[in-house]
């Protein structure tokens, strides 16, 4: 433009026409200088598909975000979730009837975040953007597309949507200017950097099951599903919530319409298939979205991903991480930040986590491609190692007396800190970890590490010990006898026997336990072990009392007492003198039971075993306030005896409450509630019954019924 005014061999690259001429004189008026008259306004939001359901939460919660924004800038929402969870259904579903909120316009675009050509680029996207709007042409630089990008958008009231975002640079210069529209964008990761950004983030999860089964009537038809409605429940839960999992199950099965759901729900019953029949038109639908999700992982992360998919556990935690994979925790904590932004990992409360099921489908599998065998082995090995030193250190918590045989590592997890500090937390983890203990169990015998499957269930001794799941103690025995046998170490074999028939003898198969014992016995005298002998030796006193012999109960305990006391083992000649206390208390023979329990307790206190000490107490206790009836309580005797057996028995209960021991602390609540029946207050027996009832029912229901009993019989 010359001095003069006149414009000269110029182009203009504004928002309107180009003009081009040699020499132009005088004024130039320019009309309609904004978006081309011929252009429509943008309405690119993709269609929105026909089995969209079950979103009314997620929808409220989108409104809610948009609601809160601070009015300085556009609202910048993150619609974050796995592969495969619905999330532009979503967001087209929402943005669907806000053409008033947006009249000029909705723009969308894909951003391939995950694609195998590799994501878009910014520029790219502006390009799309920009010329939509009518604005051309578009400058090279992405600088200057993204300023001319916030220029035209400044004061417009539209809605974007980018979708299938990787990364959040790949967002940024792609935000509007002004503080009209919305953004919302769709990805995988969680998009933790757009935070600078002001976005709020919203974690899109699966389906209910009502919702989920509604999705798979629309595309089978309702009468279908109804007719065989406990096999749609099934292929539902087999598809885990996730909607493209149950449309690809859907489509399969319009596809055969004389196919029975139950064919479905067979093919994919079996773990290693169900990804693969999760197709549409030949391609594997599910397991392609998993794919790209797990391309784009560090080597790091990846490596974490299919070594915990190889574990046999659903929860994962920090140390485990760190032990499979052989790295510091502050590393491993860096790898599961790296799984959770990219939502294939979920956290599941305090350090722990799991895979959603399909996830953890295609995670075993990338372990079974991508891992060699030696990695295989050394992945369960790292993880068996790991659950056997946990338990053995609580263990070392919680019954430091019994923990006497061997513990052998090939992957000894050092420098990991404890999950635990106290005997109450030592016995929370093993409560906590049990079904994964059992898991340890099944895999390093499977594996042939026979050593490793006994000693994790004798590591686990006071989880069997103080919660009393009976079905758990019997079948891990049942494991770890036959590991012992198989590595032919015949002390291991009768830690297993003995251990074991007390499980039998808590659940009430007194003949399992029985024969267990008479096992241990000839194999304890095999051995010449006098105290394996008097372990066995007690253990069958105490079946036999079990069943109501008490003469061969008393002998058989008699025996054992004498043996221990050959060998010099106190506390176990304390605990059989604890159970002839209990068969005196039965018959009426109130000293005797008073005089076996008071040197039990002393000897037990003597050897440092405060739990059975805290057994001990508890019936002498009781025992004290039976020989102080309700004639003798009138008397200062008596009274005394009486106060002071309560004393002891809440005692007692203080250490069970404070070790986290819910057996013995629901059976002195009962004891008390016994005491109190029989010297006639009523509502203190009650309230200690109902409290014992409580404590047994999460564990043991039958105890809890009998409770239930007491308190019938009790009246009121």
């Amino acid at each position: 433009m010359g001095r003069d005014g006149n414009v000269v061999g110029g182009e203009a690259q504004l928002n309107g026409p180009v003009i081009q001429a040699g020499e132009v004189t005088g004024g130039i008026h320019l009309h309609g200088a904004g978006r081309q008259s011929a252009l429509p306004v943008p309405r690119q939001l993709p269609p929105l598909t026909a089995h969209f359901m079950g979103r009314s939460d997620d929808l409220a919660a989108l409104d809610d975000l948009r609601s809160r924004h601070d009015g300085h800038s556009a609202p910048l929402i993150v619609v974050s979730g796995p592969a495969g969870v619905g999330k532009t259904a979503l967001v087209t579903r929402w943005l669907r009837d806000t053409d008033e909120a947006y009249p000029d316009g909705h723009l969308y675009a894909d951003l391939r975040g995950h694609s195998p050509e590799g994501p878009a680029e910014p520029g790219e996207i502006l390009g799309q953007f920009l010329r939509a709007l009518g604005v051309g042409p578009v400058p090279a630089g992405l600088a200057e597309q993204a300023a001319l990008w916030r220029s035209v958008t400044a004061n417009l009231r539209i809605g974007i949507v980018i979708d299938n975002v990787l990364s959040a640079a790949q967002v940024r210069p792609i935000l509007p200017g002004g503080s009209r529209g919305l953004t919302v964008v769709t990805s995988r990761n969680r998009l933790t950097g757009l935070g600078v950004d002001g976005a709020r983030v919203y974690h899109l999860g699966v389906l209910d099951p009502a919702a989920a089964e509604e999705l798979l009537s629309r595309g089978v038809g309702r009468e279908r599903v109804q007719k065989e409605a406990a096999a749609a429940r099934e292929v539902v839960l087999l598809c885990a919530g996730l909607p493209l999992a149950v449309c690809l199950a859907a489509a399969r099965l319009a596809a055969r319409p004389q196919q029975p759901l139950r064919a479905l729900v067979d093919a994919l019953a079996e773990d290693r298939d169900r990804l693969e029949e999760l197709t549409v038109e030949g391609e594997k639908a599910v397991r392609s979205g998993l794919d790209g999700s797990y391309a784009v992982l560090s080597e790091g992360a990846a490596r974490l991903y299919r070594r915990w998919g190889l574990l046999p556990v659903r929860v994962f935690e920090v140390r485990s991480a760190a032990a499979v994979c052989g790295v510091p925790m502050r590393v491993a904590e860096r790898l599961i930040d790296a799984l959770l932004e990219a939502n294939l990992l979920e956290e599941s409360g305090p350090d722990a986590y799991r895979f959603h099921d399909l996830v953890r489908l295609h995670a075993r599998e990338r372990g079974f491609l991508d891992e060699t065998d030696d990695a295989r082995s050394e992945t369960l090995r790292r993880a068996c190692d790991w659950y056997l030193a946990t338990a053995t250190e609580a263990q070392r918590l919680l019954t430091p007396i019994q923990l006497t045989l061997r513990r052998d590592f090939a992957f000894c997890p050092e420098g990991l800190p404890l999950p635990f500090d106290d005997e109450t937390g030592a016995l929370e983890w093993l409560a906590a970890h049990r079904l994964d203990l059992l898991e340890a169990v099944r895999t390093a015998t499977g594996q042939g590490w026979y050593d490793t499957g006994w000693q994790i269930v004798d590591a686990m001794w006071p989880l069997f010990l103080r919660l009393r799941h009976y079905g758990l103690w019997i079948e891990a025995h049942e494991l770890g006898l036959a590991a012992a046998e198989r590595a032919g170490d015949r002390a291991a074999e009768r830690q297993m026997l003995n251990s074991g028939a007390i499980g039998f003898t808590s659940a009430h198969r007194i003949d399992d336990a029985i024969d267990w014992y008479h096992r241990s016995l000839i194999a304890a005298r095999e051995a010449g072990d006098v105290r394996d002998e008097g372990q066995a030796l007690h253990g069958l006193g105490t079946c036999h009392r079990e069943a109501g012999r008490t003469g061969q109960a008393v002998s058989y305990l008699s025996q054992a007492i004498t043996a221990w006391e050959g060998c010099g083992y106190q506390r176990g000649a304390a605990l059989s003198r604890i159970i002839v206390g209990e068969i005196a208390l039965e018959s009426g023979d109130i000293d005797r039971a008073v005089d076996c329990f008071s040197q039990a307790h002393t000897l037990l206190t003597e050897v440092r075993d405060p739990y059975d000490a805290a057994r001990a107490l508890a019936f002498l206790g009781y025992a004290h306030t039976l020989g102080a009836g309700p004639r003798q309580r009138a008397a200062d005797a008596g009274a005394d005896a009486y106060e002071r057996g309560i004393g002891e028995l809440r005692e007692a209960l203080a250490v069970f409450e404070g070790s986290g021991a819910t057996h013995w602390r629901a059976r002195t609540l009962e004891l008390l509630g016994r005491s109190a029946q029989h010297h006639g207050d009523r509502a203190a027996a009650r309230e200690f019954y109902e409290r014992s009832r409580a404590a047994h029912l999460p564990h043991s229901p039958d105890e809890a019924e009998r409770l239930a009993g007491r308190l019938g019989d009790l009246g009121g």
